[in-house]
């Protein structure tokens, strides 16, 4: 049977317990993690953090990925929360307000380009025994190799914590809603014209 076109360019074989594996056997875990503002921070301040974090690089023995996805805020709940509310208000006054603000808004994020930014770290575990994409790894494998993986996140979250950062594994749900918004970028687009 032949693959969908789109999943060739996805070097994904399977995703297990939060766990991607690649076509290859490698292993990838993804932490999403919150960000540092170093513009509100003293100018000492930011020079710690910058030394901080080369340190921690520097410390590392494997790579890591630094992912950043910026998209368009969706404010389509937020809107219909507002209109419901609009209906429920019986003083004509407020009534008007909240129309007015809902206007406000519409136009707004329509004059403006008002993006969110999610922040993400891939870490990798590469499997020197598997090659090829014939062999599927089995649980014995995957539990020995899941742990090698989960002893690289532990120390990236050791680190990036120190920092101030929060970090979360993200887990197969969210990996799998992550990847299709990455190749259906303007599903969401289309979306919220309808709105």
């Amino acid at each position: 049977m032949a693959k969908n076109p789109s999943q060739n360019f996805v070097p994904i074989k399977e995703i297990r317990s939060g766990v991607m594996i690649l076509n290859n056997g490698n292993m990838r875990a993804i932490l999403s993690t919150t960000s540092l503002n170093l513009s509100l921070k003293s100018e000492d301040e930011q020079m710690g953090i910058i030394i901080a974090f080369q340190s921690f690089l520097n410390s590392l023995d494997f790579n890591v990925q630094i992912f950043v996805q910026s998209k368009k805020i969706d404010i389509r709940d937020y809107m219909k929360t507002l209109k419901e509310r609009e209906k429920e208000v019986s003083e004509e006054l407020l009534k008007i307000q909240i129309k007015e603000y809902i206007s406000f808004i519409q136009k707004f994020t329509e004059e403006q380009n008002i993006m969110t930014k999610s922040f993400y770290i891939v870490i990798p575990y590469d499997i020197p025994t598997i090659t090829g994409n014939t062999k599927r790894m089995t649980d014995t494998d995957f539990i020995k190799n899941e742990s090698q993986l989960m002893q690289r996140v532990s120390i990236v979250v050791s680190g990036l914590s120190a920092l101030g950062l929060r970090l979360k594994l993200i887990d197969t749900e969210e990996i799998v809603s992550l990847f299709y918004k990455l190749f259906n970028p303007n599903e969401l687009d289309a979306n919220l014209k309808k709105f």
